[in-house]
Parts: structure tokens; C-alpha cells; sequence
């Protein structure tokens, strides 16, 4: 269901009673205000003012102003019936320095919000890291530091205390991946570093501030409040099946999957991933009692997906040294280089030239149904960048938009039918906003921007998605799973 006009009508896709309809966002993406409140640099103010980093020099200072059109924004929501919404806290507006207390008038904006979302009838979800580490901790060595993990315990705590009897569900961060591998290893992401063992040591530390996280998160919410982590697990395909090519698939899913599934919910790191790097590290930065930490209980887990990834066995090359990225171009996959190379798949693509295949998403989905059954899953973002434009009479018609929203979710739908425990989907994204290194460039809203007057204008999909949900809370239709799911003891309802 990839075609403009061939993809299920808002009528068809019928969800189980109950299915959480949402939009996400993230603070540095839209807030704007990099000044106001106490706030101080995060790395994205750093990497985006510099030059040569972002496309067009853009930059997140003003973004969707956000921090001033709050309160128009929520009520863009209310008008669109979505039941949730998720965003991100800012780590420097809340404790600008990311040590010490927290700054009151940073939490107030985060109070408003959550108010405003309760008054309107949504349910807050809010993340904890969307990216924006403090400067100031950067600068102290960043992710690849064991101390920066304890400053986002200290840091979850902070923000536990002040809306924890308000908000229902809690991510840890969002995409571990992204900051450990393009942040550290490639550089395309803040903090812009290109050190493949450093990359791996930030991979931890994220993992462990995830589960330290957790547990300052435990010891002062509410029972009744939920714990997630959210990944962007890759739907990893090899271009054949040989077992070159096994192989390199295996590679790349280590990295990109099993390096945060397996300490999570298994408490170990794989033994090929670390054979894999034995020439970038020798883990020594894995200490006893980290796998217990990280290891700790979660109550739903949080999908991004946007397309699937093709490798293939590289060519031998005598100058290929495994781990050590090219000169030309750093990778974010360390252990990797002279073994796989990246393919392009077929088939229509997004303004991102990200490849239109929802079928990666019901595997995925299949998948962690198999392997943590009594888990329930969420997709936390999922949406597609268009050229979107006003016409002369000021409407935005975005067709593709609709198109992929709506293949995607007749993927999870399957899914769902399949038995797999999906809990609700969040459309990414609400508005138009800085899309990191492309700066101003991509639109992936649902909401149109005009970001030099701020006016919001809704685009045809979300219209659709307005329909969408109210033909679902109307009238439930689709089957739920076909076996109940046991719970693991002590883990809260979604």
C-alpha cells in the first residue's frame, strides 16, 4: 500500500477499543526560546551554529516557536482528537548546566504544558532525552563518560519530582542509537565526533543512564505510572542469502538492534558485537552490576520506524581494516567498514530518499512479539517527509503523506491481527520543525509552518488522521491479539 491512490481509507483501518491515537515532537525541534528560562547551550546549539554542520546554516534559536504558541498548539491537538501526545523535555532549560538543581521557570513551561493537555483531554507522554544534552556535560567528555549517565538519573529525578503526579507514561530516551552513532561516530549528529570507540562507550552510557533512569523513576511515581525506552530498530535485509551476505545483515543488526534489546531485556551484550569490535575495544567499560542496571523492568517499549535498511557483503579489499572508518567518510557502524556496504532499495521514496516499505514495520513488529512476548509495544514515531507547499488559496495537499500514513498503519494493523500487543501510534509529527542536520529543509507535519510568520495552517493529512481517529473511537472494529499477555511481576499497565 505504497501508491498515492491505492491505500486504505481511515474507514478500513479499524483498531482494537482502547488503541492510544497520538503525535510526537521534540523540544529542540520546535520549542525555540534558546535563551529564555535559564537555558543554556545544548550540543544542538552548538553543532547548528556552526558552520558548515546544518543545511543553510539554520538553526533551532526560534524553530516552531513552540515555548510562545504552546497553548494554540495544544489546541491543535484537541481539534485533531488525538488521545496522547509525546514530547521531550528540554535538558538544559529544566538544569542548564545538567548538574544541580532545577530552575524553576524551566519546569513551569513543562507544568503548562502538561496542564493545558489535561484540560484538553490528552494524555501527556513525556521523554526525557530527545538529543539535547547540556553543553556543559559535553564538554566534561559527553556520553562516552560513565559520570554522564549518573547526571541523567540525577537529572530524570529532577523531573520525576516535579510532574510525576501528572504524567502516566515516561520515556528514558528516545533513539540511543542516533546519539551514540551519528553523534560519536560518523558526526552527522551532535556533538558532531568521529570516534568509533568512543561510540561504543556512549552506547553504554546511554543504556546505563537508561536503566539508572529508570530506577529514580521507580522510587518516586505514582504505582500507577509507566516506564518506556524508545528504539529505532532497524529492519535489517540482505540483498541475497548467501552466507556473506547473513553475515552482514548479522553485522548491522547487532549494532543496531541487539546492542540495546539484549542488555535490556536479557542483561548481556552480544558476544559477536563484541568480537565484532575486539579491535576498537575490549568492553573493559562494562563494569559489574552495569547489566543489572540496565536490565531493569520496562512497562511498554517504543518503536521508531521509518524505512528499512539493505546491506550486502562489501568486496575483500586488502586496504580494508574492519572498524576503522574510511578517511573520506566516518561510519556509524564501528566493526563494520570493509565488510558491509549499504544498498538502495526500490520502490518510491520520501523527501528524505528514505525508501516507502511498510512491510519492515509488521516484521519488526512480528518479531518483538516473538521474542518479548509479554511486552507490550508502541509505535512512538512514524511519518514521512514531502514537499510540502501552500497553494494559492493557502491549502497543503500532501497525497504521499497520506499514502504512507496509511500503508503503515494497515502494517500494524496486521500486526495487531497477528497477535502482536500494539498499544498505540504516534505520528511523527505534529508541526513542521528543525529537522536536525537538514535544518529547515525537510517537513515532516502534519501541521504546515510558514516559519516566518508562525502560522499554522493543517494539511490534508491531518485531516485525514483527524478521521482516522474519530472513526476509531466511534466504532472499533479490528480483533485485539489472539492470546492474552502475561506480565512480567512488577510492570505496570500501558
Amino acid at each position: 500500500m505504497t501508491a498515492v491512490d491505492d491505500h486504505a481509507t481511515a474507514e478500513e483501518l479499524r483498531f482494537p477499543a482502547g488503541f492510544r491515537w497520538g503525535t510526537a515532537t521534540a523540544a529542540y525541534q520546535i520549542e525555540g526560546g534558546a535563551t529564555e528560562d535559564g537555558r543554556t547551550p545544548s550540543i544542538w546549539d552548538t553543532f547548528s551554529s556552526t558552520p558548515g554542520r546544518v543545511r543553510n546554516g539554520d538553526t533551532g534559536d526560534i524553530a516552531a516557536d513552540h515555548r510562545h504558541r504552546m497553548p494554540e498548539d495544544v489546541e491543535l491537538m484537541r481539534e485533531l482528537g488525538v488521545t496522547d501526545y509525546r514530547f521531550s523535555v528540554s535538558w538544559p532549560r529544566v538544569q542548564p548546566t545538567g548538574r544541580g538543581p532545577a530552575v524553576q521557570r524551566g519546569l513551569d513551561f513543562y507544568r503548562q504544558l502538561t496542564d493545558r493537555l489535561l484540560e484538553a483531554g490528552i494524555r501527556p507522554v513525556v521523554t526525557l532525552y530527545h538529543w539535547d544534552l547540556p553543553q556543559e556535560l559535553e564538554d566534561a567528555g559527553g556520553w562516552p563518560e560513565r559520570d554522564t549517565a549518573a547526571r541523567f538519573a540525577d537529572y530524570a529525578e529532577l523531573v520525576g519530582e516535579a510532574l510525576g503526579d501528572r504524567i502516566p507514561l515516561w520515556t528514558t530516551l528516545n533513539e540511543p542509537w542516533c546519539s551514540a552513532f551519528l553523534g560519536y561516530g560518523s558526526g552527522t549528529h551532535a556533538p558532531g565526533r568521529t570516534d568509533p570507540a568512543a561510540a561504543l562507550r556512549a552506547a553504554h552510557h546511554l543504556n546505563l543512564g537508561h536503566g539508572m533512569a529508570v530506577g529514580a523513576l521507580r522510587a518516586l511515581l505514582p504505582d500507577t505510572a509507566a516506564v518506556s525506552l524508545v528504539l529505532n530498530l532497524a529492519a535489517v535485509r540482505g540483498r541475497s542469502d548467501s552466507a556473506a551476505d547473513r553475515d552482514a545483515v548479522r553485522r548491522i543488526e547487532a549494532l543496531a538492534n541487539r546492542i540495546f534489546l539484549d542488555p535490556v531485556f536479557h542483561a548481556r551484550y552480544p558476544r559477536d558485537l563484541m568480537e565484532d569490535t575486539a579491535a576498537l575495544t575490549d568492553w573493559s567499560f562494562v563494569r559489574d552490576g552495569d547489566l543489572a542496571e540496565i536490565s531493569r523492568p520496562i512497562d511498554v517499549l517504543g518503536l521508531n520506524y521509518y524505512s528499512p535498511t539493505v546491506v550486502a557483503a562489501a568486496a575483500a579489499s586488502p586496504s580494508a581494516v574492519p572498524g576503522r572508518p574510511s578517511p573520506a567518510e566516518p561510519s556509524p557502524w564501528p566493526g563494520t567498514d570493509g565488510v558491509v556496504r549499504f544498498l538502495p532499495a526500490e520502490g518510491p521514496r520520501t523527501a528524505m530518499g528514505w525508501p516507502v516499505d511498510a512491510e519492515g514495520l509488521t516484521g519488526l513488529l512480528r518479531r518483538l512479539g516473538r521474542e518479548l512476548p509479554r511486552v507490550p509495544l508502541m509505535i512512538t514515531e512514524n511519518g514521512a517527509a514531502y514537499h510540502d507547499y501552500a497553494d494559492p488559496s493557502g491549502a497543503v495537499h500532501d497525497p504521499e503523506r497520506i499514502a504512507y500514513l496509511a500503508g503503515h498503519l494497515a502494517a500494524v494493523l496486521e500486526a495487531v491481527r497477528s497477535g502482536v500487543d500494539v498499544r498505540g501510534y504516534f505520528l511523527w509529527s505534529l508541526l513542521d520543525n528543525f529537522e536536525w542536520s537538514y535544518g529547515y529543509s525537510k517537513r515532516f507535519g502534519i501541521v504546515h509552518v510558514d516559519f516566518a510568520s508562525q502560522r499554522r495552517t493543517l494539511k490534508d493529512s491531518a485531516r485525514w488522521y483527524a478521521d482516522l481517529i474519530a472513526a476509531n473511537r466511534a466504532a472499533p472494529g479490528a480483533p485485539g491479539p489472539r492470546h492474552p499477555h502475561r506480565r512480567r511481576a512488577g510492570v505496570r499497565a500501558v
